[in-house]
């Protein structure tokens, strides 16, 4: 391990600079064209806040690696195997791309994040469910 310091600024753009970011609409199509795997990483309270993605395989940041390792005992049905492409969404698009990089570490070669997260989907008018009854 080496004893270089950095701050979470300069450990971002080195994390992007290895994955291939998407926009939202970009994000919204791969799903619906059956291509893409969107992972909703945000807390309960935000989903609360602000809704879900429809299709949305919700799990939280501190679960990710267990769930979508397509080795591990605790993966989800949809974790299958290494070429899946994971499209991660967080809040705003930060702490997605360190999602994205880890899954990349797990040899998930395909994972990368929405640019500006959830709060560009939502700006993007892609769908949201706001309740059961509910959707914009």
């Amino acid at each position: 391990m080496s004893d270089e310091r950095i701050g979470i600024d300069e450990l971002l753009e080195r994390v992007r600079s290895g994955l291939d970011r998407i926009e939202a609409r970009a994000a919204y199509e791969a799903y619906e064209a059956g291509e893409a795997l969107l992972v909703d990483t945000r807390y309960a309270a935000l989903r609360e806040r602000d809704g879900l993605i429809p299709g949305a395989l919700v799990v939280e940041r501190n679960e990710l690696e267990w769930r979508l390792d397509p080795l591990g005992s605790h993966r989800v049905p949809q974790a299958k195997n290494h070429d899946l492409r994971v499209v991660v969404l967080c809040d705003e698009g930060y702490a997605s791309s360190l999602a994205a990089a880890s899954l990349r570490r797990l040899g998930l070669h395909r994972a990368t994040d929405v640019i500006g997260g959830f709060q560009a989907w939502k700006a993007a008018g892609l769908p949201v469910m706001l309740s059961a009854a509910r959707a914009y």
